[in-house]
């Protein structure tokens, strides 16, 4: 599959590019980047314009701001092409709606990087919480990304905090664990971008959520846990590397497009999770 990368920012540079340039399946026909200033960054040659770069690939790999993403995605969607898109999938709920519904018009495959997701640890972690009986939940994700780093200037980082950048992740993961989210059961954001969120779950279960991007942990700290009748099952592996996960991500886009089937990360799934963002949002003023 011809493959062109939106982004030159650390996530595109660390993670789509090494896993998208080793992949046997994949050509990457080259990058496109906001500001032309940036392609000296890029490791394939830069496309002057949206149009010429989508003239070239059958799918786009975004890793751009959810408010740079949305539109991109969308006139790639409209044009026929496959899109791998970062999370969450649009600046607004409203965008993911309208990205979700042109994706499904268009016929064509999308998949989001919920990178967790593709690790193997992750995976047995979610095979054990499914298949036992547990009425609750914990999701903890505690970093210093906004203190310091290659991600502590991101404006679109510090504008929405840990809600927009690890919500997903643990939101994710906790409906896939827990069943799917059916309520915001309180949602409180203090000061240093922490915040305490209860969610409600299909079936009874609830789950607690900390999230912080301002807390000098090191290193970050990811805790995943369901618990009930059938005991403990604990997540805090991340030994998979970002690339690792990326890769296996390649490779069930690849046969998602190649047999039709929608992935269970697809675009229907991040309008899911930015909704239940929304409600969190919405909870907090």
């Amino acid at each position: 599959m011809r493959i062109a990368v939106v982004g030159a920012g650390p996530w595109a540079l660390e993670t789509h590019y090494p896993a998208l340039l080793a992949h046997p399946d994949v050509d990457v026909v080259g990058g496109w980047t906001r500001r032309p200033e940036a392609a000296g960054d890029l490791p394939v040659s830069r496309f002057e314009s949206v149009e010429a770069m989508l003239d070239a690939a059958d799918a786009v790999s975004l890793a751009v701001p959810p408010d740079a993403q949305a539109p991109i995605a969308l006139q790639a969607v409209r044009a026929g092409k496959h899109v791998i898109l970062d999370k969450p999938i649009a600046g607004s709920v409203e965008q993911a709606a309208v990205l979700a519904d042109a994706v499904e018009a268009a016929g064509v495959t999308s998949i989001v990087t919920f990178t967790r997701r593709f690790a193997p640890e992750t995976r047995a972690f979610l095979d054990a919480a499914r298949s036992g009986q547990y009425g609750g939940g914990i999701g903890r994700w505690l970093s210093g990304a906004l203190l310091g780093g290659r991600y502590s200037s991101s404006q679109w980082r510090k504008d929405g905090g840990a809600l927009l950048d690890v919500g997903p992740h643990v939101v994710d993961l906790l409906d896939a664990a827990l069943g799917e989210v059916t309520e915001v059961v309180d949602a409180r954001l203090v000061p240093d971008d922490l915040w305490h969120i209860t969610l409600g779950h299909a079936g009874g279960a609830t789950s607690a959520l900390q999230l912080s991007l301002c807390v000098p942990a090191r290193p970050t700290v990811t805790e995943f846990a369901v618990h009930g009748r059938d005991g403990v099952v604990s997540l805090t592996d991340r030994s998979t590397s970002s690339v690792d996960c990326f890769t296996t991500l390649i490779d069930e886009f690849l046969a998602s497009a190649a047999s039709g089937t929608p992935h269970a990360c697809d675009v229907h799934r991040g309008l899911h999770v930015q909704e239940v963002l929304g409600r969190v949002l919405d909870a907090v003023g």
